[in-house]
């Protein structure tokens, strides 16, 4: 027989026969053996074709036919065993595999979620830096103050008035950069959750209130801020600087309180519109084509405004053109009354502003926010203070756009200023007169009144019938101090014991009320039979008689 037979086997069992166990899985596998087991090579069960030497004895293979072994055999039951422990191995092996894999997607997600944890912290870490920096940067106080509610100034009066300016000084190859070409009050009653936005022209002459300013003691109003820098301007109740003259003079000519105010540039309004993703606008001009202004955008390498009537999402740059432009180049249209159309079109934006910058998806993103302390970091300069700007924000919220009234002095329902010229320069003058406020100042004061007689506005004419000298004059202090204009005071022809009131206006009713309680009388709709009260261009005519001199006014 061709093939090996170890020496070991046969000083194991003395003969040519195997081990069983080994013999029997030899059987089942019915293969040659491994010639790397240690005692030698084992030859298979099946004769191969050319490795039997024809003397050999046959009795060393297995002749006849394979017996399947009896279930109570022994040999059965172990190969059984033998069979059950390879697949339990082999199932043992694919669970402990699988509890590799699934601690490590565990650890893969600890991981992972201890990164982003991270993440989150550095990320809100750097944005609350970059918004307490930003806020302590631009308002007084420190940045604990936010989570404060401290009342304004003014509120307690029922009424809270900023005044708000704006210029160009970021923009070097801009000239007139100190110049505040923007100018608004803007204020708020803080009882009935209300207000109102008043422009100011940027040509409005005035007097500057100081004769050291090298730019000349009277002049364009826009011109109040450079020169308060100019003179280093320092008064008790007013901030230092350009600021606090502007605050000064808006007081004195237009007979408002001034509690806090905003200078703002132009990066201010670009950064803040693109801050909060854009604002949405509606032009409605009355030219059919909208607005347009052919004036050069260095920025966009177009013109300055162009936008069809309807809705647009501006971005910040096209939002600051069109705080911008005026109208006035060859060509324009949808600027009717050029500079004050402008005006028109910033209390409107600043009303689109207000409301998306309030707006759940700008307040509840920590990047919007972030990005918006930014826009005002280094371009906003203001007296508020952080515990005040909460309450300024609380305030801003109960007021809807609706209920703000945006004014200017030259609306058509308005009227109160004109343009004219003063020493050779065009310049927008009151209509009372170069310096005469006395009609700008009653109007602000019904804007501000929550008095219905305020409100109505109405004018008198008063005429002494009475014969007691000064009892026109005295009575005129009277109904002033009630917001009716006095548009005269004279004497009347004849002579009177009883007062009349010639209603000319009669829709006025709350003025008219109160006359009718003042004097004790009854109005008349007709100056007919009173020829002294005919002739005159007023809501009223009150002419006094001699039992007006013995009452309590």
């Amino acid at each position: 027989m061709d093939g090996f037979i170890t020496p070991e086997s046969f000083k194991r069992t003395g003969s040519l026969d195997f081990d069983s166990r080994k013999q029997l899985d030899q059987d089942q596998n019915n293969k040659l053996d491994d010639f790397n087991r240690p005692d030698g090579y084992r030859p298979a069960n099946q004769a191969l074709a050319g490795t039997m030497d024809k003397n050999a004895s046959t009795a060393l293979l297995p002749t006849a036919p394979r017996q399947r072994r009896s279930p109570n055999d022994p040999r059965r039951r172990h190969d059984q065993a033998k069979r059950g422990w390879r697949h339990r191995r082999h199932s043992d092996v694919d669970n402990v595999h699988a509890h590799k894999k699934e601690r490590s997607w565990r650890r893969i997600a600890k991981r992972t979620s201890i990164v982003t944890v991270v993440l989150i912290v550095l990320v809100g870490g750097w944005l609350g830096f970059k918004f307490a920096r930003n806020t302590t940067k631009v308002f007084k106080g420190n940045i604990f103050g936010i989570f404060k509610t401290t009342k304004l100034k003014g509120e307690d009066k029922g009424r809270v008035t900023i005044l708000l300016a704006g210029n160009s000084a970021d923009d070097p190859g801009h000239s007139g950069a100190n110049l505040t070409d923007s100018i608004l009050l803007v204020s708020i009653d803080t009882v009935n959750n209300n207000g109102y936005m008043l422009s100011i022209p940027r040509d409005l002459w005035v007097d500057y209130g100081t004769d050291e300013c090298s730019l000349g003691y009277s002049g364009k109003i826009n011109a109040v801020y450079e020169c308060g820098e100019d003179v280093n301007f320092n008064e008790a109740g007013y901030p230092k600087g350009g600021m606090g003259l502007l605050e000064k003079d808006v007081e004195e000519y237009f007979g408002v309180d001034i509690n806090y105010y905003a200078l703002i540039n132009y990066t201010a309004l670009r950064d803040a519109v693109n801050a909060i993703g854009g604002v949405d606008y509606t032009v409605d001009s009355d030219d059919p084509r909208g607005i347009y202004d052919p004036s050069f955008d260095y920025y966009t390498r177009g013109p300055l405004v162009k936008l069809s009537n309807g809705k647009h999402t501006l971005n910040g740059q096209q939002a600051l053109n069109l705080a911008r432009a005026r109208g006035d180049a060859y060509g324009a249209y949808g600027y009717p009354r050029a500079d004050f159309t402008r005006t028109e079109y910033q209390r409107q934006l600043l009303l689109a502003i207000k409301d998306k910058s309030l707006s759940i998806g700008v307040l509840s993103n920590p990047a919007k926010v972030s990005s918006l302390s930014d826009a005002i970091g280094n371009n906003v300069k203001t007296d508020f203070r952080t515990d005040e700007i909460r309450r300024l924000y609380d305030l801003s919220k109960l007021i809807n756009n609706n209920n703000v009234r945006s004014v200017g002095l030259a609306d058509t329902n308005v009227n109160l200023i004109t343009t004219g010229p003063i020493n050779g320069v065009s310049a927008v003058i009151p209509r009372a007169g170069v310096g005469n406020y006395t009609d700008i100042q009653a109007f602000i004061k019904r804007l501000t009144s929550n008095d219905p007689v305020v409100k109505e506005g109405a004018s008198a004419v008063v005429l002494n019938a009475s014969g007691v000298s000064g009892l026109a004059a005295k009575h005129s202090s009277v109904i002033e101090a009630k917001g009716i204009t006095v548009k005269a005071v004279a004497s009347a022809s004849i002579a009177r014991a009883d007062t009349v009131i010639v209603a000319l206006n009669p829709k006025l009713t709350a003025t008219k009320s109160y006359l009718q309680n003042l004097y004790k009388v009854t109005a008349v709709t007709s100056a007919a039979g009173y020829p002294d009260a005919q002739g005159y261009d007023s809501d009223f005519v009150i002419i006094l008689g001699t039992k007006a001199s013995t009452s309590s006014q």
